[in-house]
Parts: C-alpha cells; structure tokens; sequence
C-alpha cells in the first residue's frame, strides 16, 4: 500500500469520527486543524484507524504522533 492510498482511506475514517464537515488528511494537519478533534474523539480516531487498516499500535507509538503525517508513516510502516 502506498501513502496516497492510505490518506484515501485515512480521508473516510476521518468522516467517520468527525462528520463530512472535515477537511481531506494532509500531512501536517493536527487536531487545531479540525473540529471536534478532542480526547475523546483522538481514542475513536486511533481505534478507527487500527480497524480501518488491520493494524494495532502501540501506546508508545501512540504518543509519538505529532501530525496526520506520522499517524500515516506508522501505517505504511505496518503494511510492510
């Protein structure tokens, strides 16, 4: 899978979690950048992700995510 792919599918989780109100994924986006991105809706996103793309993450990992870009790169890495 390739990150273009990823950010597709990342887009409909996303809409998911936030409504269709939410911009598409961009690598630098952060939680400042959409609505209702809070603490709660972090753990439906990160639990939505892992369904999404089969994956699990740890907390570690969790807590190394700055932006979209790093949640994606996590992903990819997975895949592999």
């Amino acid at each position: 899978m390739e990150l273009k792919e990823i950010y597709v599918i990342l887009g409909d989780v996303f809409r998911e979690v936030f409504g269709d109100h939410v911009p598409d994924p961009f690598p630098e986006m952060t939680a400042e950048d959409v609505d209702g991105w809070d603490s709660l809706n972090h753990v439906r996103l990160i639990i939505a992700v892992e369904r999404a793309f089969s994956v699990r993450f740890s907390t570690r990992e969790i807590t190394r995510l700055k932006n979209v870009g790093d949640l994606a790169n996590v992903v990819l890495g997975k895949q592999t």
